[in-house]
């Protein structure tokens, strides 16, 4: 059974999003992207730490050969927590001084990908890449893209338009590419869809910014739940614990008047509930160098 979320993380973060279980430290990863935080802690949420990141980091990723690969606007860096070090690792989108990168996701293949979008939530100068060591664009013109997410059988992409409040589903190619772009969801009630995760059932996980819940979706597009929180901005969550049956949720103050930050004290705040079914595992980046 699902149960009611709980704060265990009261940090107020501005925009706290892109929660990440690593399997291997048993550790929660998660940004404040206006905050330029990297934040760590346990399954508990104790044993915390906090890195200043050098820009707003829209996701933060580990990688199988270590440290994780983060996401800023226009690059892509390495991060060594033990050192603090960064190390460049590619640049992208010099024609889009607007965009900041916002989401992202490891395939099976230890291949990354990741949205853009503008950073002023008006130009439709979003894109979703794929990188492996080479950077592929595989859709274009999104104010705020969202996700990506994949399938347990690794046959779909799930990719959202948060603007249009539409999660969108593509099939993945044997060479990795995309095609059968559909509309998979349009979210109805309040709020937009956010950050996406996909259960070992194949259910779709949907946190809803604005909209104070995570909606969880059949492999079909039925809504079969519907998780309520005491903050309105949810942005996403992970499934970690040692057998991912807790959902770890990210949220965010960004955007709340006084009025209402007094009304959800835990706004910003990390929340985990339980799940009746696991997530996936977390796939690590790897470029294959």
């Amino acid at each position: 059974m699902t149960t009611a979320p709980t704060c265990i993380w009261p940090l107020g973060a501005t925009l706290g999003e892109g929660p990440v279980w690593h399997p291997a430290e048993g550790a929660l990863y998660f940004v404040d992207i206006k905050g330029h935080q990297l934040h760590r802690c346990d399954a508990t949420g104790g044993d915390r730490k906090t890195w200043q990141m050098p820009g707003e980091a829209g996701f933060v990723l580990p990688a199988q050969d270590g440290g994780f690969i983060c996401g800023l606007p226009g690059r892509l860096l390495h991060f060594d927590p033990a050192t603090e070090a960064f190390t460049p690792v590619t640049t992208f989108e010099a024609d889009r001084p607007g965009n900041r990168l916002n989401d992202g996701g490891v395939a099976h293949d230890g291949a990354l990908w990741f949205g853009s979008m503008d950073n002023a939530e008006a130009a439709a100068s979003g894109a979703l890449y794929r990188y492996d060591g080479a950077l592929t664009r595989h859709d274009d013109g999104i104010v705020i893209t969202n996700g990506p997410a994949f399938s347990p059988d690794r046959q779909t992409l799930y990719h959202t338009d948060t603007l249009g409040k539409v999660v969108h589903a593509f099939d993945v190619q044997p060479d990795g590419t995309l095609a059968n772009k559909r509309v998979f969801v349009t979210i109805a009630g309040s709020g937009y869809p956010d950050g996406t995760a996909v259960d070992s059932a194949g259910d779709v996980w949907i946190a809803l910014f604005g909209g104070a819940r995570v909606e969880r979706y059949s492999p079909a597009g039925e809504l079969l739940e519907a998780v309520q929180f005491p903050v309105p901005n949810v942005t996403k969550i992970a499934f970690g614990g040692p057998d991912l049956k807790t959902a770890f949720a990210t949220t965010a103050a960004k955007g709340l008047t006084d009025e209402q930050l007094a009304a959800a004290p835990l706004a910003g705040g990390l929340f985990a509930f339980a799940v009746a079914t696991p997530g996936l595992p977390q796939h690590l980046i790897n470029f294959g160098k």
